[in-house]
């Protein structure tokens, strides 16, 4: 039986989580009276009820809360304390795996330059690492040590309100159209990533896109993810969440992607808007089958979903459930543990409860997570990991009474690393 304690044990990742979505709502406070910056409310309660709502009419409201959250992160200090406190929270719980994402041009300012901002969202990170894998349980090889990779974000869109550095660059380049300015600020945030992971050794290890989906398409964006693709960066695009299957064709096509951030209406036949694609079953089928024959991995976000798509009326609504008939690659993610209220444990009871998740399922959902993570170690380096991770596991299983496959059985499917 999968119960609540079980879930909180095992080894867990979160690769779809945002480090601005996901501050404890009393750092925001307190940074917020510190730093001067206006709040709907000064309570946890408050902040319920006016930003961090349970549904929200659609994604571009629920985005609006994090104009409150990317105030108070505009200085290194609070950067690396948000950072810590995320790790902190994550270890909590059990997950041993992580790759916080954001985006470092909202963070830009007089002070603060990309580098910086990489820098102190990097020591914050490691200092939950250092004190976790220091553990005794860890040293002595009982409990896998914690690790975690860091994403940054490009933006699908800006406007004027949007930070220091996105007003400054609208103004350096506004007799373009605005969607290449777009672009080219993508463009030289791929170029900093790599210059800054390959002069600093920092994890930086994935690239994603962010912001408001619809009218936004990933394809304006291709020519910052054939730099970073060329430069041995891994992609990740936040595709499907509030636009159709065409948006996860763009993002696998002409980004790259090797994973695909909540690809919901991936099986949404209905809002293929190109008139050329006559049978949009059949497109849908060739996408999904491409999608699940490359082992392109699906970061689920279930409360995340629910709360921004009026069309999903109960968690069982959720296009989860045909993904995994399927047998695509999935994996729990929490998207903002706090705008979502939500944290990987809850998710991944979600799952469990609304889908009817055999012990087995939720073996390979989670070591799919690990296995398709973006580890910033070398490829036997996360073998080796991988292989740890699931011998902890299958440790947990027999503690709770399970009975985990055969090792020669496993090995071929759930755990394999490869």
């Amino acid at each position: 039986m999968i119960t609540p304690e079980l879930i909180r044990k095992l080894p867990k990742t979160d690769l779809h989580v945002h480090l601005d979505g996901s501050l404890r709502l009393g750092t925001l406070i307190e940074l917020a009276k510190e730093r001067g910056v206006q709040l709907p409310s000064y309570t946890e309660e408050g902040l319920r009820e006016t930003v961090f709502k349970a549904r929200y009419a659609n994604l571009g409201e629920y985005l609006r809360g994090f104009e409150y959250t990317t105030a108070v992160l505009q200085d290194e200090e609070a950067l690396e304390r948000v950072a810590f406190e995320l790790a902190e929270d994550n270890i909590a719980e059990g997950v041993l795996y992580f790759e916080p994402r954001f985006a470092p041009q909202l963070h830009i300012n007089e002070r603060l330059d990309i580098a910086k901002i990489l820098w102190a969202v990097h020591r914050g990170l490691k200092r939950a690492k250092d004190r976790f894998n220091s553990s005794e349980s860890v040293r002595d090889g009982a409990v896998p040590e914690f690790q975690y990779g860091i994403i940054a974000c490009a933006m699908r869109m800006f406007g004027e309100d949007f930070s220091d550095y996105f007003r400054r660059f609208l103004k350096v380049h506004r007799h373009s159209p605005k969607k290449r300015v777009f672009s080219m600020a993508s463009l030289e945030l791929a170029q900093a990533i790599v210059a800054i992971r390959d002069e600093y050794g920092l994890p930086v290890v994935g690239f994603d896109l962010a912001g408001q989906e619809n009218g936004f398409p990933p394809g304006d964006h291709a020519e910052a993810y054939d730099f970073v693709h060329k430069n041995f960066v891994k992609k990740t695009v936040h595709a499907g969440e509030a636009y159709g299957p065409e948006s996860i064709f763009q993002a696998i096509t002409d980004l790259h992607a090797d994973r695909i951030g909540h690809g919901y209406h991936l099986l949404s036949a209905w809002l293929i808007e190109n008139s050329t694609i006559l049978d949009k079953s059949a497109y849908v089928d060739r996408l999904a089958e491409y999608i699940a024959d490359r082992r392109i991995t699906i970061e689920i976000c279930l409360s995340s979903n629910m709360q921004t798509n009026p069309m999903i009326r109960t968690i069982a609504d959720h296009a989860f459930g045909d993904m995994l008939k399927l047998r695509l690659s999935t994996t729990f993610c929490t998207d903002n543990r706090t705008v979502s209220d939500t944290t990987v444990s809850k998710e991944v009871q979600l799952g469990v409860e609304h889908f009817r998740l055999t012990p087995r399922d939720l073996k390979h959902i989670i070591i799919y997570g690990f296995k398709r993570s973006f580890f910033p170690g070398t490829y036997l380096e996360k073998r080796s990991y991988v292989r740890r991770i699931i011998d902890y596991y299958q440790s947990i299983e027999q503690q709770f009474g399970l009975n985990p496959e055969p090792v020669s059985q496993t090995f071929q499917t759930v755990t394999s690393t490869d």
